[in-house]
C-alpha cells in the first residue's frame, strides 16, 4: 500500500506491507509492529516505541499526539495520489475552498460578501469559541460564492461557514 503523508509543507511517501510489518519511506524503511492497548495505540520501530493517543481524523487529516507531541497530518492513498496526477480532484481537493467552523461558536463578524474577490489567508470570519475571539481565514484564492451562516449564529463543529469559488 503506497500512501503520502503531509507533515506541515513537507510531503513523504510511504509504503506499507503489512504482510511482512515492514515500511519504506524517502529516507528509510524498516519493520513496525502496530497495536492497541489499554486506549492506546503503540507504534514500535525498530527498537523505538511510540505512544499515540487523541487520536482523530476528518477526511484525508489526522490529528493525533505522539509521545505527548500534537500533530496534523494529511493521508493520501494510492487512488487520490493517481487521480491527482491525473488531474481529477478528490474530495479533498474538491472541498478546499469550503471554510468550516473549526469548533463549536458563534459567528461574531463576517467580513465578506457573496461575490468578493478573497485571498488566500486573508480575515473572513470572527468565531468566538471558549470565550475567545477566532479569526477564520480563507484557505485558497478565489470568489465568495455563498454565506450559509449569519451574523449571532451559534455552530457546531464543522458547520459550513462559507463557500470560495477557487480561481485558477
Amino acid at each position: 500500500m503506497k500512501f503520502e503523508a503531509t507533515l506541515g509543507d513537507e510531503a513523504n511517501s510511504i509504503e506499507l506491507d503489512p504482510k511482512n510489518n515492514s515500511f519504506k519511506t524517502d529516507k528509510m524503511e524498516g519493520s513496525y509492529e502496530f497495536s492497541f492497548n489499554n486506549g492506546r495505540y503503540l507504534l514500535r520501530m525498530g527498537t523505538k516505541l511510540y505512544q499515540i493517543d487523541n487520536v482523530s481524523y476528518e477526511g484525508s487529516v489526522i490529528e493525533f499526539s505522539l509521545n505527548g507531541d500534537w500533530h496534523q497530518v494529511q493521508i493520501r492513498d494510492e487512488q487520490e495520489l493517481l487521480l491527482d496526477k491525473l488531474g481529477f480532484k478528490t474530495g479533498a481537493a474538491a472541498a478546499e475552498g469550503l471554510l468550516k467552523a473549526p469548533m463549536p461558536g458563534k459567528i461574531l463578524d463576517i467580513m465578506v460578501h457573496e461575490g468578493d474577490e478573497v485571498k488566500k489567508d486573508q480575515p473572513l470570519v470572527i468565531l468566538e469559541a471558549m470565550k475567545m475571539e477566532n479569526e477564520l481565514k480563507a484557505p485558497v484564492d478565489g470568489v465568495i460564492e455563498s454565506i450559509s451562516a449569519e451574523v449571532g449564529q451559534s455552530l457546531e463543529k464543522n458547520s459550513p461557514i462559507l463557500e470560495i469559488n477557487t480561481v485558477g
